[in-house]
């Protein structure tokens, strides 16, 4: 008789559980090696001024491959939309007029990327690769190649608001670097989160990722949805273009370039399925955070910098095994179906002779 299930595993319960735990030992492996640097405040409000851009292209990239689909053009709506930013505020001085133009036109270019994708039915992978040369070509003519420095920026009421330090005064000397930009970043994850776990939209989009037929005949609207993942894409890099180009205080034609891989990968290290159907925002989050520490923290236990690529290849293959251990019983079992390995024992099965014939009843029958 088969053992019925009593309920929810515990990672099932507490969502993003896994990366939690890599996030935390690997903190406290970090603070034992680089004790200088990892039991001083500062490395972490540095962590709170340069982290919201990674994380909020990666939490709408959740979105994104949640869905089923994949955006390789958010770098390129960095670029475009931070040339429409600086433009704006330096050389017409707009201020939040600038702020309403870029967060336009990322959504701009998210939306027509949606409808590529859900109306024409150019698959995503091709029509973002499209889409990035032509926004990164446009930025690019557009600025000339040229950079933009936004000197007194800080005096605005936007950098304030947007990046600004609101405890400067404060005698705590990482008190008072505590930006603006972790606290918006922290305000629209939260929103998304809740989105994702409570709103209709976001149960379309698991849906969707599941399956588009079966989606339809539920009633979903399928390319309408696909448009908004989409649409919501590009508004989210328009907002980390607008962090980013306030915060250096000034404005480079490949600023977004940095972020294609380190945001795919953040997704799915925390536990977002490839394949569709299942997306995680915490997880998400703490994956972009161990992405962005990992790379301080061999540079502060002595190691070159040569070893970071190599180390977040193996923290990203280390947290996808275990997460299809995990997370994926089916996917499981057909791994060690393939292997010839019991998944509940571990232990290899012995195969039966060539020359004698399996006896009535063994081995799996049908299909």
């Amino acid at each position: 008789m088969a053992k019925v299930r009593g309920g929810p595993s515990l990672v099932e319960r507490f969502e993003g559980l896994p990366i939690i735990v890599v996030f935390f030992l690997l903190l406290a492996l970090f603070m034992y090696t680089a004790p200088q640097v990892f039991l001083q405040p500062f490395i972490y409000t540095t962590f709170l001024s340069t982290l919201p851009p990674l994380m909020l292209l990666a939490v709408g990239l959740t979105f994104v491959i949640g869905a089923g689909e994949i955006d390789l053009s958010f770098p390129a709506i960095i670029s475009f939309s931070g040339f429409v930013f600086a433009i704006l505020f330096k050389d017409y001085d707009l201020g939040w007029l600038a702020v309403i133009a870029a967060l336009a036109s990322g959504v701009l270019v998210g939306f027509l990327n949606g409808i590529i994708i859900a109306k024409i039915g150019i698959p995503s992978f091709i029509a973002t690769l499209g889409t990035q040369f032509f926004w990164f070509g446009a930025a690019t003519v557009l600025s000339g190649g040229k950079s933009y420095a936004l000197r007194g920026a800080e005096e605005s009421s936007v950098w304030q608001v947007i990046v600004g330090r609101p405890f400067e005064g404060s005698e705590t000397a990482w008190v008072a670097q505590l930006p603006m930009q972790a606290f918006w970043t922290l305000v629209i994850v939260l929103v998304l989160w809740m989105i994702l776990k409570r709103h209709r939209f976001g149960e379309h989009v698991l849906f969707i990722g599941d399956s588009n037929e079966v989606s339809r005949v539920l009633g979903i609207d399928v390319d309408r949805e696909k448009i908004k993942v989409f649409t919501l894409m590009g508004a989210l890099a328009a907002v980390a273009a607008i962090m980013l180009t306030l915060e250096n205080k000034n404005f480079f034609g490949n600023q977004g370039q940095g972020y294609l891989l380190t945001a795919i990968a953040s997704v799915l290290i925390g536990g977002t399925s490839i394949f569709g159907g299942r997306a995680t925002v915490i997880g998400t989050v703490f994956g972009a955070a161990i992405i962005l520490m990992i790379e301080p923290a061999l540079v502060a236990t002595g190691l070159t910098g040569a070893w970071v690529r190599t180390v977040q290849g193996l923290v990203f293959l280390i947290a996808i095994i275990f997460y299809l251990y995990m997370d994926e019983p089916q996917r499981r079992a057909a791994f060690f179906a393939r292997m010839g390995w019991s998944s509940k024992s571990g232990s290899r099965q012995a195969a039966a002779p060539p020359s004698e014939p399996a006896p009535p009843g063994a081995g799996v029958t049908g299909k």
